[in-house]
């Protein structure tokens, strides 16, 4: 199953300066271990302690936040596309 995923400008250095992937996953934390695979290291970026996703990371399927659907367990199918977006925090 090909997911499309999305990667922001300041971690495309850790995807070999890759703005998409094609990945394959059947939820979004096994996304993030297939990327983990491909790109060592890249899990720490994405993830805490606890295997979450980083509080100033928003992840989105098909434009909907994972926090309001099942979080990493939010199922993946082919031709979804998952955008990885840092918060952006100002006044």
């Amino acid at each position: 199953m090909a997911v499309k995923v999305l990667i922001p400008t300041p971690l495309q250095k850790h995807t070999n300066n890759q703005a998409t992937l094609e990945c394959s996953a059947g939820d979004v934390g096994a996304l993030i271990e297939t990327l983990e695979e491909k790109f060592p290291g890249m899990k720490e970026r994405l993830c805490d302690e606890q295997g979450q996703p980083r509080r100033f990371l928003n992840f989105y399927v098909n434009s909907e936040d994972i926090r309001f659907l099942d979080n990493i367990k939010t199922e993946l199918k082919d031709g979804d596309e998952v955008s990885i977006v840092p918060a952006v925090a100002g006044g």
